[in-house]
């Protein structure tokens, strides 16, 4: 896990949760959360505009945020350690815990305190809505466990439980996001579609009654006509800022027709027991006021969102297309890194159609600029490996992210590499010089005693000299076996002491068995070292008699 230095609810916390799948988004992902369907998650992540809180909603989350650095003292209190407030990352996986001990092997989640709540905590079983996210705590933090608390701060009103993972439910997650992850790439948001008000059937009759009273002078019927006929030509098609500014200014008209008919009919009722007639009339204008008005007023709300949405798209798409004209220029093998663009955040308190496009086209110069900054110092950088390392790229496969370095860090860094692995060389060379010294001595010594060995040979046998070469060796030079003290030598650091790579395989040949593995590594008694070496000499001379003979 890379823990990262941010405070949680800031602008730095805010871009690295936009930038990763979160805890607190899992439950969502995963079609279990009460607050957020997986469409509304995946059209969040993709244009990066989040839902906007509310004053009502903030008191909550600060009630919250407020109960929680109650809570953490008792939990501290209860486990004897304490909590300290992480935020961390695993890959594209992201997790903001409200306390963790300093070891990391044990979290504090606390959730504000309710009935429904506290009864899956006694019963020591959470629901889907909030296991998800403790999974994925566990698995970004690598915890053991979850303190699970809720509590309104105080030790009366406190219940806890303690979560661990449960098996098959990380893997779960994991393919979860990753199937989120397609499906986000393939992502299309939506217009949404204004839900239809419908319009009430005529009216029944009235119930009829006997009364006295009648109308004596009304302009109803002319201003029914009128005022439908008005209601016909109102516009719900929204493009343009007019088309916005009529129909805002249309549903305040609309409201205040329903004002003005309420208080005729009520003035009319005040000078009159009941007249049907004028009544219905009044009603029927009155619904259709406010019918219209409700649609109008969903039109425009459902048309701003779906255009501040296209207009982020389409500037994450221009922008992308940028980058991948710059990739084409980089030789094919480097490409850019992310570029980051807040265009969901630069459009936030934009009104009008104009300013929005403008917002979102600053921001989309702003990181093509960027972009390019970031192309030229990649290109500077490839001049240097071209320049410099022309003779050593085996040395440099990680150009991808050598070429993001400063190019005074890069320059420094290929030179360090290269002079450790011209040195490496040279040592090389030097231990295959005194290794070849030490065979020629050796064979010097087995050439005096040759002449003995063959004389003792009761007839030639040119197929076997093995035995010629390596008698000598065995009988005057191999060490005692040393007492097993425990200590252990690697494979690989066997091999740096000789200057030249040797397998277990190999090991096992000479009589030599790995006496333990740790970590995928084969260990051998350091004591047995020198026997080692005598048994490679051994075998070298054995193959050296065998190539002379033949």
């Amino acid at each position: 896990m890379i823990i990262h230095n941010v405070v949680q609810g800031s602008a730095e916390w805010l871009a690295l949760r936009a930038n990763h799948f979160t805890a607190s988004e899992a439950p969502a992902m995963m079609g279990a959360s009460k607050y957020q369907t997986r469409s509304d998650l995946l059209a969040m992540k993709k244009t990066g505009i989040t839902p906007d809180v509310s004053p009502q909603l903030q008191r909550i989350f600060d009630k919250g945020h407020a109960t929680e650095e109650l809570a953490r003292p008792l939990v501290e209190a209860m486990i004897g350690e304490e909590l300290y407030p992480v935020v961390g990352t695993e890959g594209n996986l992201l997790a903001s815990m409200d306390g963790a001990t300093m070891l990391g092997e044990t979290l504090f989640e606390h959730k504000l305190w309710n009935e429904g709540v506290v009864a899956q905590v006694r019963a020591g079983e959470l629901h889907p809505h909030y296991y998800w996210q403790l999974e994925q705590q566990l698995l970004v933090s690598g915890a053991e466990r979850v303190i699970f608390v809720c509590s309104d701060g105080t030790a009366d009103n406190f219940v806890h439980m303690e979560y661990r993972p449960v098996d098959g439910r990380a893997e779960l997650l994991v393919a979860g996001w990753a199937k989120f992850e397609e499906d986000l790439g393939a992502f299309e948001v939506q217009e949404a579609k204004v839900e239809v008000v419908g319009s009430a059937p005529d009216q029944l009759p009235a119930l009829r009654i006997e009364v006295t009273g009648m109308v004596t002078a009304s302009n109803l019927d002319a201003f029914k006509q009128k005022a439908m006929a008005v209601f016909d030509g109102i516009n719900t098609d929204l493009k343009t800022d007019q088309d916005f500014a009529n129909a805002e200014t249309t549903v305040k008209w609309c409201g205040e027709v329903e004002d003005r008919l309420k208080a005729a009919k009520e003035h009319a009722l005040s000078q009159t027991e009941s007249i049907d007639a004028l009544f219905k009339a009044i009603d029927d204008i009155a619904a259709e006021a406010r019918r219209k008005r409700l649609e109008l007023s969903k039109a425009v709300t459902t048309r701003k969102d779906f255009i501040r949405s296209d207009i982020v798209m389409e500037a994450a798409k221009d922008l992308q297309t940028h980058i991948d004209k710059i990739n084409g220029t980089l030789g094919g093998k480097i490409r850019m890194p992310k570029v980051v663009a807040d265009f969901a955040g630069v459009i936030k308190g934009k009104k009008t159609v104009a300013s929005l496009k403008e917002a979102a086209g600053n921001e989309l110069t702003r990181a093509m600029l960027e972009a390019n900054r970031i192309a030229d110092d990649i290109r500077a950088n490839l001049a240097s490996l071209r320049e410099l390392a022309v003779n050593h790229a085996f040395l440099f496969h990680d150009a991808q992210e050598l070429v993001l370095k400063a190019n005074d860090d890069l320059v420094a860094l290929i030179k360090v590499r290269i002079n450790e692995h011209d040195q490496e060389q040279a040592d090389k060379k030097r231990r295959e010089e005194e290794a070849q010294q030490q065979l020629e001595a050796q064979q010097q010594q087995a050439q005096q005693a040759a002449p003995v060995v063959e004389e003792a040979k009761p007839e030639p046998v040119a197929e076997t000299p093995a035995p010629v070469a390596a008698t000598p060796i065995k009988t005057t030079a191999a060490p005692q076996p040393a007492a097993d003290d425990g200590q252990r030598i690697k494979l690989g650091d066997i091999a740096a002491r000789l200057g030249f790579t040797v397998s277990a395989d190999f090991m096992r040949s000479l009589g030599f068995e790995a006496v333990e593995r740790k970590q995928g590594a084969s260990l051998y008694r350091a004591g047995d070292f020198p026997l080692i070496c005598a048994e490679l000499i051994h075998h070298i001379q054995a193959v050296q008699s065998s190539q002379e003979a033949a």
